[in-house]
Formats: structure tokens, C-alpha cells, sequence
């Protein structure tokens, strides 16, 4: 008798440890939302940032983390139009480490008010329909579907984009690519303004 209500007791402490754990590995697969960043600094304009001549150097990462392809990019960025509604032009020329060259252009509009966090609508050529963004505080976060070219036919991977704006010339990004669900890889960047 004794030796069974031992084994039920080791048995429900074995159970509540494991949910216990379980619990604890669900609230680590969370994903950030953005305004878990309405509060830091410095804060991002999107408008601001993205103005002018930036650099950014960046690799591309598979999902075991091995660098498949390094690059850097040059963009030259530029807004009109009323306040609370500026579009912006961002073309960015891409050169990788075998030479090869690429050029996007993206097309953002910003939708909603001139002051505080924005939200975005972004097109380019090889985007299939829109990307969607917003910023808040330091961060902008986006996704879309980009087009792309991969051993001579193009399929489409879904991009989540995170930008971090360290100072008023460094901005992190990292963007996980997917497809179906399955993540690919990921790209990381450091963007340097000009000034």
C-alpha cells in the first residue's frame, strides 16, 4: 500500500513537472509583437531613416545556420507627398560574394496620420501583392511573399521581417524566410546611414 501511494505521489510530481516544462517551452515559442516595442528608444521613423544613401551588409543563413550567401547593398532612399501619406522610393543594389548583382525597388506608402507609429504598404517587382508593415518605438516589423529565383524556376517564400534601429545610423534586420510553415533560413543585416 505504501509503495503504491509512493508511486502515485512520484507519478504526479513526474506529471506536473512535465507540464510545468511544457508550459515554460509554449511561453518561449511566443513571437514579439510590435508594440512590445512602443517603448524604446530611440524611435524609429521610417521616413527619417530611410532617407538619403545607406549600406548594408547581410548574409543569408539555411535553417541549419550554415552562410549560403553573404552580400552587401547599396540603397538610395527618398519621400514626397503630404504629410501622413508619403511614399517612399528604396532601391537597393544588391552584390553578392560570386559577383552576381540584383536590384529591388521597393515602393512604400505610409497609411494614416503625419506623427507617431506608422503602418506601411510596401510593393516591388518581385513581391506578389503587398507587403505589410508598422513601426513602434525603435522597431518596424514587416511580412510579404517574395518571388524568388532558385535553380532556374521561382517559387514564393513568405518573409517576417524585424528592423531594430540601434542609433541614429545603425539598424539591425533580421528576416526569416518559410514555405508551407517550414522555415528556410534567415537573413540578417546591418544597414549604416550616411550622413
Amino acid at each position: 500500500m505504501k509503495r503504491r501511494l509512493f508511486l502515485n505521489r512520484t507519478a504526479r510530481l513526474g506529471l506536473a513537472g512535465a507540464a510545468g516544462l511544457g508550459a515554460l517551452s509554449l511561453a518561449g515559442c511566443s513571437t514579439p509583437k510590435i508594440g512590445d516595442f512602443a517603448g524604446q528608444a530611440p524611435v524609429l521613423d521610417m521616413r527619417r531613416y530611410f532617407n538619403g544613401t545607406i549600406d548594408a551588409y547581410g548574409v543569408f543563413t539555411d535553417r541549419s545556420g550554415a552562410v549560403v550567401k553573404r552580400f552587401t547593398v547599396v540603397m538610395t532612399c527618398s519621400w514626397r507627398g503630404p504629410a501622413g501619406h508619403e511614399e517612399g522610393v528604396l532601391d537597393e543594389d544588391f552584390t553578392y560574394a560570386d559577383g552576381t548583382k540584383q536590384r529591388r525597388i521597393w515602393r512604400l506608402t505610409r497609411q494614416g496620420g503625419s506623427s507617431g507609429p506608422g503602418k506601411y504598404v510596401g510593393r516591388a517587382d518581385d513581391v506578389v501583392g503587398q507587403a505589410l508593415g508598422e513601426e513602434a518605438g525603435n522597431a518596424f516589423y514587416w511580412h510579404y511573399t517574395l518571388s524568388l529565383p532558385v535553380d532556374g524556376r521561382v517559387i514564393d517564400v513568405q518573409f517576417e521581417d524585424w528592423m531594430y534601429l540601434m542609433d541614429e545610423r545603425v539598424m539591425l534586420n533580421k528576416a526569416t524566410m518559410s514555405k508551407f510553415g517550414v522555415k528556410l533560413g534567415e537573413v540578417t543585416l546591418a544597414f549604416t546611414k550616411r550622413l
